[in-house]
């Protein structure tokens, strides 16, 4: 076990939920009882080492198209749920030709 008291499997089991699961790195370190920072350190120190392998890297890849066109989408959704501008007033209107 190094100094702080956590194994390096532990360590790179974090890496590996915190760059696979779709969670915060935050949501992760609080979830795993670890500080932020550290998780960040882990991550910079493993970051390299292959701990993401190809096809998770594919979903990876997939699963963040999917969000960004999901939120693209909700935000064209609430753009048309907004009411649109009355023409109560314009009923009134006598047109003349």
């Amino acid at each position: 076990m190094s100094s702080t008291g956590r194994s390096d499997e532990f360590r790179q089991d974090a890496v590996r939920i915190a760059l696979t699961s779709g969670l915060t790195r935050r949501q992760v370190s609080s979830d795993l009882g670890v500080g932020l920072s550290a998780l960040n350190k882990w991550i910079k120190n493993h970051g390299d080492e292959g701990l993401v392998d190809t096809a998770d890297a594919d979903l990876l890849r997939e699963n963040e198209r999917l969000r960004c066109e999901n939120r693209v989408l909700k935000e064209g959704r609430e753009v048309l749920k907004r009411p649109q501008p009355s023409s109560r007033g314009k009923r009134r209107e006598v047109f003349v030709y």
